[in-house]
């Protein structure tokens, strides 16, 4: 073997800068994992047994056009088919949104801290991420993320609510952002948490997005309808927007089982909301507790909270471990508690009662 074939294949320069995402750590048979905002419920009703019934085929390729589920989304939302992209998870349409935008010497806005992947996603096209830090109140600082607009920016993901914080942004405040972005400029109003709203004062991004033709919303199956491992999202944008992205995407990115499974849980909305609301009203209970016991507890919109820890966040993971749950710290920073299961909540709150007391 020759010395220049032993040294291997010249990879990107650029990829030795990227952070590699980190997933939730997995949980042990004995423990409850609270680190990856998965729904704890098993799939709606008629969803497993649609994706049985698809599983006898996939041995074939899926709909590359994903028709069925562009036609429910699009009767689902009210609007047109052709502002429909899909993707596997609303992250992987993150990333085709970026590529479209994007590239070496452009920039790309977003508040941090917020979805872990955006600065990812952003460096993979060579372009470079501009995170604005959020205010103390852990809110997007929308005025500072305006001033850090040059031109060279390309795109501006909105976090709404906001992954780990669960902070969301009002209507008034979000729609003078969006007014005064330049029009060149893409928005992505990412809402993978928009089913556990429950503030009235927060508004729906499709609302937004009807009349602003550089808006675009993302949202996700992974989340309130459970299905996180099955990779389904999608974003609905104009048409110039929408058609950039099904031209950047994976070809067959979505799989047949994951559409089928999508289709039918939009039909399982009734059930869905039941769940939903029993999440929710889990999460009003654990953050109570945890004021009760003393933590600061911003107002969570989305289906998990948030403890701002910084120096003690490393600990206060390993001691959740200790007692049998799995959270999602952020190390110097805090840690992202998912709502679970009832049970693993009430770890949780125990963990973190014994962990204030030693403060």
């Amino acid at each position: 073997m020759s010395g220049t074939a032993a040294q291997g294949p010249r990879l990107r320069p650029s990829l030795d800068g990227i952070p590699t995402y980190k997933p939730g750590k997995p949980a042990g048979a004995d423990a409850f994992k609270l680190s990856s905002n998965e729904n704890p419920y098993e799939p709606l009703p008629g969803v497993l047994d649609a994706v049985v019934a698809t599983a006898g085929s996939f041995n074939r390729y899926p709909d590359m056009a994903v028709t069925e589920l562009t036609a429910e989304l699009a009767q689902h939302f009210g609007v047109p088919a052709e502002h429909i992209a899909t993707g596997p998870g609303s992250v992987g349409v993150a990333q085709s949104l970026v590529l479209s935008t994007a590239g070496p010497g452009d920039e790309v806005i977003f508040a941090w801290r917020s979805f872990e992947a955006y600065p990812i996603i952003t460096q993979i096209a060579g372009a470079t991420p501009v995170p604005v830090p959020l205010t103390a109140a852990e809110e997007h600082d929308l005025d500072a993320m305006l001033a850090a607009i040059t031109p060279r920016t390309r795109l501006i993901f909105v976090c709404n609510p906001n992954n780990p914080t669960g902070v969301a942004i009002h209507g008034p405040e979000l729609e003078r952002f969006l007014d005064a972005v330049p029009g060149d400029i893409l928005v992505v109003v990412d809402e993978a948490y928009r089913e556990f709203i429950r503030d009235e004062r927060v508004p729906d991004g499709v609302e937004l997005y009807r009349d602003r033709p550089n808006v675009c919303v993302l949202r996700t199956f992974s989340k309130a309808y459970g299905l996180a491992g099955l990779r389904v999202g999608f974003a609905i944008a104009h048409e110039p927007v929408a058609t950039a992205l099904r031209k950047t995407a994976i070809p067959f990115g979505v799989s047949q089982l994951a559409q089928d499974a999508a289709v039918a849980s939009l039909r399982a909305e009734d059930a869905l909301l039941v769940r939903v609301e029993a999440l929710v009203a889990e999460r009003t209970r654990v953050a109570a507790a945890l004021a009760a016991q003393g933590w600061t507890v911003v107002d969570s919109q989305a289906n998990f909270v948030w403890l701002r820890l910084g120096e003690r966040t490393m600990d206060f993971a390993a001691a959740c471990a200790a007692a049998g749950v799995i959270v999602r710290p952020f190390a110097g920073e805090g840690a992202r508690v998912t709502i679970g299961e009832v049970a693993g909540n009430d770890l949780f709150l125990a963990a973190a009662e014994a962990f204030r007391k030693e403060l």
